[in-house]
């Protein structure tokens, strides 16, 4: 399924920015559900909240499962090498 994925131009960053927005969208779907929704009650807010908010380690977990296939095909985009060799360079 991961490589399936990637063939289709899915990367590890996009996966995290599902994640991030998942979390923001939880809180929207919360806090829309509390008062559209008047007189339902808290617990219906919170399932809706709570529904959405599963969304966010799925996308974390496809990100991470995404960034270790990049780092085996040798397509990941960032690295942190220069920021190493820089470093050693400072302290050396």
């Amino acid at each position: 399924m991961i490589k399936a994925m990637h063939k289709m131009g899915i990367r590890s960053e996009h996966a995290y920015l599902a994640d991030m927005a998942s979390i923001g969208l939880s809180v929207a779907a919360w806090v829309t559900s509390l008062k559209a929704e008047p007189g339902v009650g808290l617990d219906r807010a919170d399932r809706w909240g709570i529904f959405v908010g599963e969304w966010a380690p799925t996308f974390f977990g496809l990100g991470l499962a995404l960034s270790q296939h990049e780092q085996q095909d040798g397509t990941l985009e960032g690295t942190v090498h220069p920021i190493r060799e820089a470093e050693q360079q400072q302290a050396g």
